[in-house]
């Protein structure tokens, strides 16, 4: 059951997220048509059968029972329905083909344009909305890598200080996401090493390995394998081996056995090392939660402090067979306020507000790096550097993700929509018969040779691209299941 609801769950809101961007890109199309006189016969979210439809005017609106899509049917024009009756006849004024050749450029890439507006409101949006709240780059002194990730496969190291990514100033901590790393063509990172600077180039095929880590790997909101955080207890539940250790929110665990603790993502490795077996823990809790909790738990006393207190306890990680870890049943640093504050005084946190314009400025240069990650991706696929089937996902991996992003919250959800939009814009741009840029691509070839290129040229290149797009997504979908 718990497996049908969550299918079920996935399934609505990637389902959601669609509609809204098949909405919006085919509303580009339905208006720039109408503004220019074209007359619009059908404007369909999702391919037919129909399964409700309604006619006002000289158009049906319609909703078709094959959710993946939609389309809008423009008088005169040969599309996806392979309409060719038209052909025969003297153009009407209101048709497509009777329209100047600028004026169907503007009609076909219409489309991409509006799922290009619609990401830059909603980042903008949520600048507006929500503000910015980053750390500075320069107050993060010191990071930890796991053996065996990304971060480590690209040659970073625990204790390295990052100084710049791709060559540019490395300002905000958040430029360690992935989408910020393989935005450059041949990923490079600047750290301070020992007293030296040294520039490390990541391999070939880093978006590869990124996506396979996502599959492999806990997620992470940076750089796989990458932390910085500090091993702050954020939480804890109830009933765990951490609740009957004696640990309270607030506590700073300091030492596993003999090794030093510096970092969350390093607590985590240690306890998976022990694979179960009873570790001693060490922690420090500060003198304002000293008496928080009556009862101690197994916890002893190893040593006052000028500030606080040491405490100890043996504790066994439970293992979690659904995540595949032991647990110790602990939150992390972001888990309760008492622990944030520590955050931002530690990292010195930001936050900064934006005004209606600011926010659309920012929004735009956020879709503009989205789409600017999107492009290098396909060149680095085509140029061979990186797996087809790593780097690109079908709509099973969408919904799978959309899911995960709803449920961490409506902000992170509307950021994925944003994605997929300039996703969906940059996708159907490419120069591929049936999509818009095939189509494009025709109109441009009329533009300047004033040829218009014959029927039966553009009838079978509109059929061998809808034969190419079926197979290729059979083929995503196919690889979707195997990645499950």
């Amino acid at each position: 059951m718990d497996v049908l609801i969550s299918l079920l769950s996935s399934t609505l809101w990637f389902l959601v997220a669609l509609t809204i961007l098949v909405f919006v890109h085919e509303l580009g199309h339905f208006l720039t048509a109408k503004y220019f006189g074209m007359r619009v016969e059908r404007f369909s979210i999702g391919f037919p059968p129909t399964i409700l439809g309604r006619t006002y005017g000289a158009t049906e609106y319609a909703v078709g029972a094959t959710p993946l899509g939609g389309y809008v049917k423009i008088s005169g024009m040969i599309d996806e329905s392979l309409d060719t009756d038209h052909t025969e006849s003297t153009p009407n004024p209101w048709e497509f083909r009777a329209k100047p050749v600028w004026q169907r450029i503007i009609v076909i890439s219409a489309g991409v344009i509006f799922n290009a507006i619609l990401a830059i409101a909603i980042f903008g949006g949520i600048r507006w909305s929500e503000g910015d709240t980053y750390i500075p780059a320069e107050n993060v002194t010191q990071v930890y890598v796991q053996e065996g990730s990304v971060a480590h496969d690209v040659g970073l190291r625990t204790g390295d200080r990052i100084l710049k990514v791709n060559g540019q100033s490395f300002e905000r901590f958040d430029q360690m996401t992935p989408s910020s790393l393989v935005a450059s063509d041949t990923l490079t990172i600047m750290v301070l090493r020992a007293g030296r600077d040294t520039t490390l180039v990541g391999p070939p095929n880093i978006i590869s390995r990124l996506s396979r880590a996502r599959d492999t790997e806990q997620p992470s909101q940076y750089f796989p394998g990458l932390g910085f955080q500090p091993p702050l207890i954020g939480g804890v539940v109830q009933g765990t081996p951490a609740d009957s250790a004696g640990l309270q929110t607030g506590d700073r665990v300091v030492g596993i056995e003999a090794d030093t603790i510096r970092f969350w993502n390093e607590m985590s490795a240690r306890v998976q090392q022990a694979e179960g077996a009873p570790v001693t823990l060490r922690w420090f809790r500060p003198d304002s939660l000293v008496g928080a909790r009556s009862d101690p738990g197994a916890s002893r006393l190893v040593r006052e402090t000028a500030n606080g207190r040491i405490l100890t306890a043996r504790v066994a990680a439970e293992y979690d067979e659904e995540r595949d870890r032991y647990l110790l049943g602990v939150r992390g640093p972001g888990g309760s306020p008492v622990t944030q504050k520590v955050l931002f005084e530690e990292f010195g946190v930001e936050t900064r507000s934006y005004g209606p314009l600011e926010a659309l400025s920012a929004g735009a240069a956020e879709t503009w790096g989205y789409g600017r990650t999107i492009v290098v991706t396909l060149k680095r696929i085509i140029e061979g550097r990186d797996s087809l089937t790593d780097s690109l996902g079908g709509p099973v991996m969408i919904a799978q993700v959309t899911s995960e992003a709803a449920s961490a919250g409506s902000i992170p959800y509307w950021r994925l929509v944003a994605a997929l939009s300039i996703t969906l814009a940059i996708m159907n741009i490419l120069p591929i018969p049936a999509l818009d840029g095939g189509q494009l691509l025709f109109l441009i070839y009329e533009a300047v040779t004033r040829r218009r290129p014959s029927v039966r040229v553009r009838l079978v290149a509109q059929q061998v691209g809808m034969i190419l797009l079926i197979g290729f997504m059979a083929f995503l979908i196919f690889n979707d299941i195997l990645r499950l």
